[in-house]
């Protein structure tokens, strides 16, 4: 799959050349701001300023909504794809799209990201479903990896893949409640590291089906693991970057760069230093970019791929901004420098909440198209959730309450010895319940499910009760008190985390966010979720709750078919 036009849109620039530009001397837009957003605290971070955010305006737009098309029409301008066409597809990449409009009150108020995308999609003009890839820090490689997979299998010829976020009182309050946010400018793997910078930004990259007839970048492969081991902490040896990064992995590709997540928070960045050395790359030379443009959320895996690939088309390796002394026990070639490159070949490495960790390979050079081949995969069971009741392949559970109630009664009937079940939010509850109904079903089987088993989920609403729930901790500024456990349910890929640290599944996380009435393309995008080679058994379905007294689990079991 090769790259055909890219966009970076940030307070660095609004085309990829600004931004470049800007890194490449130097420059970063993170600065110190007091009482942004109504929060009582100063803190540090990459924003628009006023006169730029007018300048993206959009009527009928929210700000992020004219983020993202400023960003994407920027990009597609320099192609001649048919973007109308039914072999075209939008897939947007974002932690939490419209949610600066939940505190605004803002109308129309599309906080579900399907129709913020659906907008975005209609003012492109793209006719396809677009697709929401919502899996924390890592959705922007996320986002490669689904476009990879859906353009290799034929599934479609373009992929428009954008990431975004907005900061807002909403986000900037929740990294402050879990004491992440730095109060100076972030210095990525350094001794004197204090943690993060949030930023805000729109990266979009146009992919195409790999064309022999050209020089251009190709992601040749990606992965998505998860680590099992924390819905917010990585674990500390690093083992599912570890497994995402061995599993791009090619022999004979020599690598110019390693681009690396480089938050600058104490865990993320010992963690990465870990599996860099454990992967044996300790020798090839660091790409970090947060300090330029701070943690750009769901922009973030997108906008540091096409920076990496820019500077090693420029024949650097950029230096590591706000780095002076390595803090970290891993092995890591850091440098405050700017280096020549050796080479083109770089990995994306990116890790996230809910255990997600996710790792693209690209390579620069005339590649041939290579379809791979669509896998052929079974259900086995099936379990259907509702606020009446449960049907595990069609026969009703026995159950007696209903409502929330319902699933606090199939656990402790059914589970019973997980305690951190009280903790979690009502989606991750509906979500974790299910999925063990659904093992268990298997286990009489004699199925059983391996560590490298994948959790696919859609959704339609994200984390709205969550996300409300958040909010009213700061909503009213005489009682403002941010929570860090409510905070970290507003991903709503928490709820795969849990299953995953629960069972000890390493294998692919992945949400995406979609409307009803689309079984065709979540079809694809389970059949797809085997175009890795190491997935042998995937739990998926639709995972929705918009309260108490509506919600839905309707997911199954998938294994491989064995085709001699």
């Amino acid at each position: 799959m090769q790259i055909l036009a890219t966009n970076i849109t940030s307070p660095l620039g609004a085309t990829t050349a600004e931004n470049y530009a800007a890194v490449s001397s130097g420059l970063s837009a993170i600065a110190c701001h007091n009482h942004r957003f109504g929060i009582p605290e100063p803190f540090v971070a990459s924003l628009f300023t006023d006169e730029q955010n007018a300048a993206m305006a959009i009527d009928g737009l929210s700000r992020f909504e004219a983020l993202v098309v400023r960003s994407a029409a920027e990009a597609l301008s320099h192609t001649s794809i048919n973007v109308s066409s039914e072999r075209t597809v939008l897939i947007l990449s974002t932690t939490k799209g419209n949610i600066e409009d939940l505190e605004r009150h803002s109308l129309p108020l599309r906080l579900s990201p399907v129709e913020a995308a659906q907008t975005i999609a209609r003012h492109l003009g793209v006719s396809t479903t677009p697709i929401v890839v919502s899996d924390a820090c890592i959705s922007g490689v996320a986002a490669q990896v689904t476009a990879l997979r859906l353009i290799d299998s034929g599934e479609y010829d373009h992929a428009i893949v954008c990431g975004a976020d907005c900061q807002c009182r909403f986000i900037v309050s929740g990294f402050q409640s879990l004491k992440a946010v730095s109060p100076e400018p972030c210095r990525p793997f350094d001794i004197e590291r204090l943690g993060l910078n949030l930023g805000e930004a729109a990266a979009t990259i146009v992919f195409g089906r790999s064309d022999d007839s050209a020089d251009s970048w190709h992601i040749i492969s990606g992965a998505i693991r998860n680590d099992a081991f924390h819905i917010s902490s990585p674990s500390p040896k690093g083992i599912g970057s570890l497994m995402a990064l061995q599993a791009v992995a090619h022999t004979g590709q020599k690598l110019a760069t390693v681009s690396v997540h480089g938050t600058a928070t104490m865990y993320n960045d010992q963690m990465e230093s870990k599996a860099i050395s454990q992967a044996g790359l300790s020798d090839v030379p660091i790409t970090a970019l947060k300090g330029y443009f701070g943690h750009t959320m769901g922009a973030a895996g997108i906008l540091e791929t096409i920076v990496t690939a820019t500077a090693l088309a420029d024949g650097v390796v950029l230096p590591i901004k706000g780095f002076t002394e390595p803090g970290v026990s891993g092995s890591m070639n850091l440098s405050s420098s700017k280096r020549c490159a050796e080479g083109y070949g770089f990995v994306k490495l990116m890790s996230g909440f809910g255990g997600c960790n996710g790792a693209v390979a690209l390579d620069y050079g005339r590649r041939k198209v290579t379809l791979s081949v669509p896998s052929k995969y079974r259900l086995t069971h099936s379990v259907l959730l509702k606020p009446d009741g449960v049907d595990i392949d069609g026969e009703r559970l026995d159950t007696t309450a209903s409502g929330a109630e319902l699933l606090t009664e199939i656990y402790k009937s059914h589970i019973g010895n997980y305690p951190k079940y009280y903790k979690m939010d009502r989606l991750a509850r509906l979500a974790f319940v299910a999925a063990q109904l659904l093992i268990a079903a298997d286990s009489e089987y004699e199925i059983s499910y391996p560590a490298d088993t994948a959790v696919v989920m859609f959704n339609r609403s994200s984390s709205v009760v969550a996300d409300n729930n958040y909010y009213a901790t700061i909503a009213d500024a005489d009682n403002y008190f941010p929570s860090p456990s409510e905070f970290v349910y507003t991903l709503p890929n928490i709820a795969l985390g849990e299953i995953a640290i629960y069972n000890h599944f390493n294998g692919e996380t992945s949400l995406f966010i979609l409307p009803d009435n689309c079984q065709e393309l979540r079809s694809t995008l389970i059949k797809s979720a085997f175009a890795d080679p190491d997935t042998q058994r995937v739990i998926a379905g639709t995972v929705n709750f918009d309260s108490d007294s509506s919600f839905v689990a309707d997911i199954a079991t998938y294994h491989r078919v064995i085709v001699s």
